[in-house]
């Protein structure tokens, strides 16, 4: 018989030593802070007054500006700076502007009257022109006369063509002539230049027969009591002919410069006339 090998023993592997404890070191008790440090740490504040009230803080903070903002900020104050002077100055109104050199604030002067209807006209026929107790409204048309002396404005009256004594009444602050014991044909109601035709009968009529009503001269020299060199515009352009001569036309415009050459200025009608 044979014999049965010996199994052989398993080579036993050496064993790996064990782990050494690292010896951590006790922890040590966290010493608790003495009264006089704890009293050394605090916040020193100022004292308070008795019965003042806590400060809060403030909740607003001031934040850096970037460029918008800083140029935004600045159209405001420039804008409430302008808005200020506008207001301190008068600002708003619609009307026409001062001449220059009025301050501002302050009205327009008035300019003065070139000269009163004349005391010489009572109602008598002048140039064929009769006056009538009421307005004649067969013909009736409205031009314009603005007078310079030495480019300064004169005044055309009211009631040149409404004999006295007249009845005036009160319009947007200005005069405004009613009635009087008749009406030439030719008259103003207002102070404004506007010249009325209201006749019976439809015929030319011109500058010439206006100021012989108004009872003052007109030619190439004089404008009532003004006198000297006179350049007439007609409807914006340069006349050249006889002043009285010029006709009186629907709307016609017309400017006489005495001693000087204002430039044509615009006139506009009220509604209605």
């Amino acid at each position: 018989m044979s014999r049965r090998r010996k199994p052989q023993s398993r080579r036993q592997q050496p064993r790996k030593p064990a782990a050494q404890a690292v010896a951590q070191p006790a922890p040590q008790p966290t010493a608790k802070p003495s009264t006089a440090q704890t009293q050394g740490a605090r916040r020193v504040t100022a004292p308070r007054r008795r019965g003042a009230p806590a400060r809060r803080p403030s909740r607003w903070r001031l934040w850096p500006l970037s460029g918008a903002g800083f140029g935004l900020l600045t159209v405001v104050v420039v804008g409430a700076g302008v808005a200020i002077a506008f207001a301190l100055h008068g600002g708003g109104s619609a009307t026409t502007p001062p001449p220059f050199g009025t301050p501002l604030g302050s009205p327009a002067p008035t300019p003065a009257v070139l000269a009163p209807p004349s005391a010489s006209v009572v109602g008598q026929p002048i140039d064929g022109i009769q006056c009538l107790g009421n307005e004649q409204l067969v013909f009736h048309i409205h031009a314009h006369l603005a007078v310079y002396v030495g480019g300064s404005p004169r005044t055309v009256p009211e009631g040149i063509g409404i004999t006295p004594p007249r009845q005036e009444s009160e319009v947007n602050g200005a005069p405004y002539v009613t009635g009087g014991s008749c009406f030439y044909w030719l008259h103003s109601h207002t102070a404004d230049g506007i010249i009325h035709i209201e006749s019976p009968v439809q015929r030319t009529f011109t500058l010439g027969n206006w100021f012989d009503i108004w009872g003052i001269a007109l030619d190439a020299t004089h404008v009532g009591p003004a006198t000297g060199t006179v350049v007439a515009y007609l409807d914006g352009q340069v006349y050249s002919g006889d002043l009285r001569s010029i006709p009186l036309g629907v709307h016609t415009l017309i400017q006489l410069d005495v001693n000087g050459n204002v430039p044509a200025a615009p006139f506009t009608f009220p509604p209605g006339l």
